[in-house]
């Protein structure tokens, strides 16, 4: 009894756990359809990296025909001074640098020249590795298209976007031998100016230069990729936060938005990722999973708080009617079972086998019902001299 009671306690103490457990949880979606923010902006990673090799003109064609908000680009300075877009240090990854030039393959990207970096082949890598699983999905005239992009300078990509969508700038710092290791945020700010594309369109990520930047280009967002404090980034003239999003809250979101600046998370590419950070107040994600993400016309899961506790309640009754009627029910089959004997339940297990096992068993409970039905010793006598 004492180790029943035991195991009993130790069930029910697991059982009120789980019943409670819904106390514990907290989503941004468990809101009021009324107080759901606006769909948050879709930023495009590289362009559209999942239909197009990323950080070249083709990616950012894709992504501008989705008509997105914005995209992201990484800028880089060749040793000659031209900006161009490549996020590695080196070229192995996203070119066939390993075949071009076989001996400068782990040499940073940023100390190759324009004229060689025009040699390389920018594209095939992503046939190849197919690195999101969507080569196999393209048509046959994207996939040629795909095989023989270059590597892409920013002025070229800045021509394909200036007049659909904002930007994202993200640059790599240069070695301290490259020619133009003092000079790459004046060049690349021209380079960009002289493009033609509204200031009010691109988000200034670098830290660097940024008073500098901020007076040759006073139209531009200001953006950081540091978590810092609201009041730090009004003095820094900074608007705009762009983080990865296992860095920031619900309440980190609230406040800064509270304090007028916008957020953007990066690398979102889950429908039901996109759904919670809708629900949080986010206002723009970076994704490599555009295209999917925008035919997204509502958040997953969004419940109003009523519902969800009638969800959890209603679940909660059922669950313990059912282990309460499990209880009665093993009760009364074990009440059934006392009334045979030993010898009676294993002769019903036995009932099909035929061996002298089965016999013995017949035998004792032969004996048994006769002991049960003899009164007195003088009655047993009596039977064992008339043979029985």
């Amino acid at each position: 009894s004492a180790s029943q009671m035991l195991m009993f306690t130790a069930y029910l103490a697991v059982v009120v756990a789980l019943y409670l457990v819904p106390l514990t949880i907290s989503s941004p979606c468990i809101m009021e359809k009324k107080a759901l923010g606006p769909k948050p902006a879709i930023i495009g990673h590289r362009g559209a990296p999942m239909l197009a090799p990323e950080n070249t003109l083709m990616s950012f064609q894709k992504a501008v025909e989705q008509k997105i908000y914005g995209v992201q680009a990484d800028v880089i300075l060749s040793y000659d001074g031209v900006p161009f877009l490549m996020h590695d240090k080196t070229l192995r990854r996203t070119t066939n640098v390993e075949e071009v030039f076989p001996e400068r393959a782990y040499e940073h990207s940023s100390m190759f020249n324009w004229t060689d970096l025009e040699k390389l082949n920018a594209g095939e890598w992503f046939l190849q590795n197919d690195p999101f699983w969507t080569a196999s999905s393209l048509s046959r005239s994207d996939y040629l298209e795909a095989a023989n992009q270059s590597v892409c300078k920013l002025v070229d990509m800045l021509e394909v976007i200036k007049d659909n969508t904002s930007l994202i700038l993200n640059f790599q710092d240069l070695p301290l031998a490259h020619p133009y290791y003092s000079t790459y945020i004046n060049i690349t700010l021209e380079t960009i100016l002289a493009s033609g594309i509204r200031q009010q369109a691109v988000m200034w990520l670098p830290d660097t230069e940024r008073q500098l930047v901020r007076q040759i280009a006073p139209g531009f967002q200001q953006t950081s990729g540091l978590k810092l404090d609201a009041e730090l980034m009004r003095e820094k003239g900074i608007v705009k936060l762009n983080l990865r999003y296992t860095k920031v809250t619900s309440e980190d979101v609230r406040d800064y938005t509270v304090a007028n600046l916008s957020v953007n998370l990066y690398t979102v590419n889950e429908p039901w990722l996109y759904s919670i950070l809708w629900c949080a107040g986010v206002q723009s994600v970076t994704s490599d999973n555009s295209h999917v993400l925008l035919k997204v016309p509502f958040p997953i899961w969004l419940m109003p708080p009523d519902e969800y506790h009638l969800i959890w309640i209603t679940s909660d009754l059922i669950s313990f009617i059912v282990i309460v009627g499990v209880f009665i029910f093993q009760k009364w089959r074990l009440g059934s079972i006392r009334t045979y004997n030993p010898e009676q339940i294993m002769l019903s297990a036995a009932v099909r086998r035929s061996s002298r096992d089965v016999k013995i068993m017949k035998e004792k409970l032969i004996f048994s019902e006769i002991n049960n039905g003899v009164e007195t010793t003088d009655e047993l006598s009596l039977c064992s001299e008339n043979g029985y």
